[in-house]
């Protein structure tokens, strides 16, 4: 009796830890919709070009700290507390420089002011920086803290930018304000994270869940640059794999096309974030290998995927209407597969995280590859066509996911 009530107590706290986090990826997602809507209405077509594009690099520069965090996550949930302050300043700084060194070419290259790309390269060191208070909350699996730092982290890249826009500031007063929020906010993050749980959850949970081999060395209790880099490059790998249709539509269809395809990939963005919380949550576990909750994990996905699908597939105009309008409607017989490849996508998002978080040698090899395949069937296979360009993404998005399952399945040799 006394199991019973600790499991379902365990129920209700995860069920309202993953509540509280999916309140809080909708609130970030809220707050990066508010930017292009405000700036729609308050620039000029070139400044909301301007500060669309100077978004889009930070994005990318940003990946660095979605693989600090997840480095962080996996390596805390099986070793505990670590000192990782000189490692994150160093990728921090390291992505910053990279960045400023790199706006002398950005700057002609995509007609951006040389303050404006300065600025880009400011803002990235707060965001690659808070990477490390976010992966501790989450490898200490204290999500309702997690959910409170990734609310303060969104207030703070996108709380600026709202605000110069409500106050008509030109893109580079606007970044400028989103950058000082940026690093306001850090002092937060840092306090919101304290006090560090000393001991790791592979002592706190009982059971044996850590049914992987290590390797015969003993696992290294120092998180390294290396371990940083190879989730860095998994990050980036799943950003690549899930833009590379939308990117190859703009370059193969017609206007008319592209717009249709752009309209059709809000289904397939939707269909996959919509589940990442399940991975967010269960990432600490899979780092220690337990197969039962990386099964229970991509059978939620795979069942809200379903949903998705189905619920696609029956409303398919209605969203294409409230997405693009009435122009778009003849793309509603097509939701189905928008739908289904961000379903799919999402499931290979967990399975990567979880070849990350359990040291998998080149855990972003599968997705270079699936890329590399993608764009040589889309220009030498496919008709130029929206349907042509779907098929290549779906059929890429399915092949994936069913070869990083077969690699996280497949039995184990004793």
């Amino acid at each position: 009796m006394t199991q019973t009530r600790g499991t379902d107590t365990g129920g209700r706290r995860l069920g309202a830890a993953g509540a509280a986090v999916m309140l809080a990826t909708t609130l970030t997602n809220a707050l990066a919709y508010a930017v292009p809507v405000l700036g729609a209405r308050q620039l000029t077509a070139a400044d909301l070009g301007a500060l669309a594009t100077a978004l889009a690099l930070a994005a990318i520069a940003a990946v660095p700290g979605f693989g600090l965090q997840i480095a962080i996550a996996a390596h805390r949930a099986r070793h505990g507390t670590t000192n990782t302050t000189r490692l994150a300043l160093l990728t921090a700084t390291f992505t910053t420089g990279l960045t400023a060194a790199a706006a002398p070419l950005l700057a002609p290259a995509l007609r951006l002011s040389l303050a404006l790309t300065l600025l880009l390269a400011a803002s990235t060191f707060a965001t690659v920086l808070a990477g490390r208070w976010l992966g501790e909350l989450q490898g200490d699996q204290r999500f309702l803290r997690l959910s409170g730092a990734m609310t303060v982290l969104a207030a703070g890249r996108y709380g600026g930018l709202v605000v110069g826009l409500l106050l008509n500031r030109g893109p580079v007063g606007c970044l400028l304000l989103g950058t000082l929020t940026g690093f306001l906010v850090l002092p937060l993050l840092a306090r919101i994270a304290s006090p560090a749980r000393a001991t790791p959850l592979a002592h706190v949970l009982a059971g044996p869940v850590a049914e992987r081999p290590t390797s015969a060395g003993g696992p290294d209790r120092l998180l390294t640059g290396p371990q940083v880099m190879t989730a860095c490059a998994a990050t980036l790998a799943m950003l690549v794999i899930s833009y590379a249709d939308l990117l190859l539509a703009r370059q193969l269809l017609p206007a008319t096309g592209s717009g249709g395809y752009a309209v059709g990939s809000v289904l397939t963005k939707g269909a996959l974030w919509a589940p990442q919380v399940v991975t967010l949550l269960v990432l600490p576990r899979l780092a220690l290998g337990d197969r039962r909750a990386r099964a229970v994990a991509l059978g939620l996905i795979l069942a809200c995927g379903a949903v998705l699908v189905a619920a696609s597939a029956v409303a398919g105009e209605l969203a294409f209407r409230l997405v693009g309008g009435a122009d778009y409607l003849h793309l509603a017989g097509e939701a189905p597969l928008f739908a289904a490849t961000g379903a799919l996508y999402a499931v290979v998002f967990m399975l990567v995280n979880d070849r990350v978080a359990t040291g998998a040698r080149w855990p972003s090899a599968p997705l270079w590859v699936a890329t590399a395949g993608l764009v040589a069937a889309a220009l030498l296979v496919a008709p130029r066509t929206v349907e042509g360009v779907l098929s290549c993404a779906l059929v890429t998005a399915a092949l994936t996911a069913a070869v990083l399952s077969w690699l996280a399945f497949r039995p184990t040799r004793g």
